[in-house]
């Protein structure tokens, strides 16, 4: 028996464009690669998650007409794709079906519903309670979906029905390390019942989600026999066979992609995530405020990957208190990256300002608010830029920053989409040298020169906030792991340093709410993972 694992990008909402892919993949494989079966990621019809779209009343008659279109259209394959449905009594479920002979020839509905982290799925559908086998080339082989494999249960269920093989669709998002951990749970799965999986996985950014593929085929003793690439699209081709004691075991395979380093898979994930954002909403390219500094300088290297060179503008806005260098530095990686690239003085916006504020200013010292001006005056530049344009403004801040309020409300926060919002301040170096590892693209002296914003005399990050390396260790455990105060301390930390950190992360919430979406590369991010009330005590 030979299956084809199809990892590709089918975007949210689009149903018929994804009833079509499904077509073209399936022929392919049928024609090309003599497939007896094809085997697609979860919600291949709507793209996930679909959120409130699946309340719809109109999207279920679309669901249906795009489900005979492809029946018909994939005869002499068995297609297993995944879409939602609604029953006659109108409850809703998170269904795979097998599409045989220009009918459906088989249905299942999940079991288990992920209702943590960035998964909300209890709000949408009600859970399946039985198991769905179906032969195929005289195999027997269930479908499941998803999180049917995180927890006990289905899988037993399964081998308990006969299964030989079990299915495995999915649309399941990148974090750090989630592929080691993917194939770990399925391990753990095998110890209910010694099973082989194919499991097909999603691929593609979708708001602040960004999914890497990494479709597997795992044997019954654990061992993975065949791995697709991380981030890139394709057909998996698995053919499996029976073994002297009759086992349905998969053929040994040289299609077995390395896992990606950490540093690459996060470059790869926020690359496809600016990619996707960009052009499924249609923008025509790409603004960045090109400081100087590391975050502008790791965004622009990230964009013009993402991009090209040709849909990508730096923008350089000095004030009275940039340094000469970082304007050399931020040229030269423009020119070194091929971008265009302008110059605006901030300099008459700001001192305009000052003119405007000074009469209810008079007698108040100068403080974070002329700091807090300068960032607004440069987000005004931008937007306007971006209006003009149509390219979104992407906006160059990061975890670290977020999680803490070291950033400006509708300043260096203004913009579209937030690339390293989830990224740490420590990633961010590890990162751009990561870019620079066979040509020198950041400036090196952006790496090794102190953070700054510019906004004040001989101004540095450390002036505001403990060593990145210490503030980043109390991020990771207070809003990654959820750990106290007196975990932390227990565990070595300074407690006066610990508070103040604490005290900025919960006080800066309501920041967080107004920032742009941004890809989620860590276990934990803002936004879909943490939602914590703005006001509390």
């Amino acid at each position: 028996m030979r299956i084809a694992l199809a990892q590709f990008d089918f975007p949210v909402a689009a149903v018929e464009a994804n009833a079509a892919q499904v077509i073209e993949r399936a022929s392919h494989a049928r024609d090309a690669l003599a497939a007896d079966l094809i085997l697609f990621p979860e919600l291949t019809l709507t793209g996930y998650p679909p959120e409130d779209l699946l309340l719809r009343d109109e999207l279920y008659p679309r669901l249906e007409a795009a489900l005979g279109q492809m029946a018909t259209a994939t005869r002499g394959i068995d297609v297993v794709l995944g879409l939602p449905e609604r029953s006659a009594d109108g409850r809703r479920f998170n269904a795979a079906v097998l599409l045989r002979d220009g009918a459906v020839a088989a249905r299942y509905h999940k079991w288990r519903l992920p209702n943590y982290g960035v998964f909300d799925e209890k709000r949408y559908f009600e859970a399946g309670d039985r198991p769905c086998l179906v032969e195929v080339a005289g195999c027997r082989l269930a479908l499941t979906l998803c999180e049917d494999l995180w927890g006990e249960g289905p899988m037993a269920a399964a081998a308990q029905a006969g299964a030989e093989l079990v299915l495995n669709l999915n649309a399941s998002p990148f974090h750090l390390a989630k592929g080691h951990q993917r194939e770990a749970t399925l391990r753990a799965r095998q110890r209910e019942a010694a099973l082989p999986i194919a499991y097909a996985n999603l691929v593609g950014g979708q708001d602040e989600l960004v999914f890497d593929g990494e479709s597997f085929v795992i044997a019954a003793d654990g061992n993975v026999t065949h791995r697709f690439g991380a981030f890139e699209e394709g057909l998996l081709v698995a053919d499996f066979e029976r073994a002297a004691s009759g086992a349905l075991v998969p053929r040994p395979s040289r299609a077995l992609a390395a896992p990606l380093e950490p540093e690459e898979s996060v470059w790869r994930a926020l690359v496809r995530a600016v990619r996707d954002y960009v052009d499924k909403n249609g923008f025509p390219g790409a603004l960045i405020g090109l400081s100087g500094g590391i975050d502008s300088a790791l965004t622009l290297a990230i964009a013009v990957d993402a991009l090209g060179a040709e849909r990508v503008e730096a923008v350089l806005l000095p004030s009275r208190y940039t340094q000469p260098m970082s304007l050399e530095d931020a040229r030269r990686q423009a020119e070194r990256q091929g971008v265009a690239h302008r110059t605006l003085s901030i300099e008459p916006t700001f001192t305009a300002l000052l003119e405007t504020l000074q009469e209810p200013f008079a007698g108040l010292p100068v403080d974070t608010t002329e700091e807090n001006l300068q960032a607004r005056c440069r987000g005004v530049l931008l937007m306007a830029l971006s209006n003009k344009s149509g390219r979104i403004v992407l906006t160059t801040g990061n975890k670290s920053e977020m999680a803490v309020g070291y950033a400006t409300l509708y300043g260096d926060m203004a913009g579209g989409f937030a690339v390293l919002k989830d990224v740490p301040k420590t990633l961010v170096y590890r990162l751009a040298r990561w870019r620079n590892r066979d040509r020198e693209v950041i400036p090196k002296r952006v790496i090794e020169r102190p953070p700054s914003a510019e906004l004040a005399p001989d101004q540095k990050d450390s002036d505001s906030l403990p060593p990145y390396e210490l503030l980043d260790a109390i991020i990771e455990q207070y809003v990654e792991q959820d750990a106290s105060i007196e975990a932390m301390v227990a565990a070595g930390l300074d407690r006066a340093t610990v508070e103040r950190v604490v005290r900025l992360i919960d006080r800066n919430e309501y920041k967080r709410r107004q920032a742009a979406p941004g890809p989620r590369i860590t276990h934990r991010a803002f936004s879909r993972d943490r939602r914590y009330p703005i006001t509390r005590r």
